[in-house]
């Protein structure tokens, strides 16, 4: 039996309470089938008069009269302190991708949590979307048709191991680790095609590439679920 709280069998929009600009949020909404806030980016949509499909987190950065003001069975509270309002509501997501807005810039130690959580729960596909960057877990295979000479960052999480087809400097071979070599600033000399071992690996590219590494996942197989 599924225990997930939200169930959508398109793309879910999932905001957070850092940096979000309105007009990113406003043009997502048009692509997705659901909603949802991670306890205070609520505020953010509700802002702007989007009533949000489920807010889930602790609920200790949402004030007490913005919940008051939610429509019954909105609101699921999960009082756990061992994991971030992040990880509560993107393992608490069923879909077949989670575009998670507010989760870049502001604090550093908040970014390192969240990309902490997209290698905890790698069966989750989800794409961080912040100003500047969106910033992926390379699923086992995953072909994006970045535009030749755009930037192309890979950043190991843990020890992993890839080959690259339409990288300036392939990555084939090389044993990757976060206190050794990484693969941050590289450049596209055409459509990027990326094998890794292990869903330790993230792609960085800049904001403008959101639309093909979407199409580009939406191809790709996934990570299973992680035992335990």
């Amino acid at each position: 039996m599924n225990s997930e709280i939200v169930h959508a069998s398109g793309p879910v929009l999932l905001v957070g309470g850092g940096e979000a600009k309105q007009s990113a949020l406003a043009a997502a909404i048009g692509d997705v089938c659901a909603v949802v806030a991670a306890d205070g980016g609520a505020a953010a949509l509700l802002d702007m008069g989007i009533m949000p499909d489920a807010v889930i987190g602790d609920m200790d950065s949402l004030s007490p009269d913005r919940q008051a003001g939610l429509p019954p069975g909105v609101l699921h509270r999960i009082a756990e302190q061992d994991s971030t309002d992040f990880d509560k509501a993107l393992r608490n997501i069923s879909a077949p991708l989670v575009l998670a807005h507010g989760f870049l810039g502001g604090r550093l130690d908040h970014q390192m949590a969240v990309l902490t959580v997209l290698c905890r729960h790698p069966e989750r596909r989800c794409v961080l979307v912040g100003a500047e960057d969106v910033v992926t877990l390379v699923p086992p295979c995953l072909t994006v048709a970045v535009p030749e000479g755009e930037r192309v960052s890979l950043y190991p999480m843990g020890p992993v191991t890839g080959r690259s087809e339409g990288l300036r400097w392939p990555i084939d071979g090389i044993a990757m680790t976060p206190a050794g070599r990484v693969g941050t600033s590289n450049e596209a000399v055409g459509p990027v095609r990326l094998w890794v071992d292990a869903p330790r690996m993230l792609l960085m590219l800049p904001v403008a590439c959101l639309g093909v590494l979407v199409d580009g996942l939406a191809h790709a197989d996934g990570w299973p679920a992680r035992a335990g």
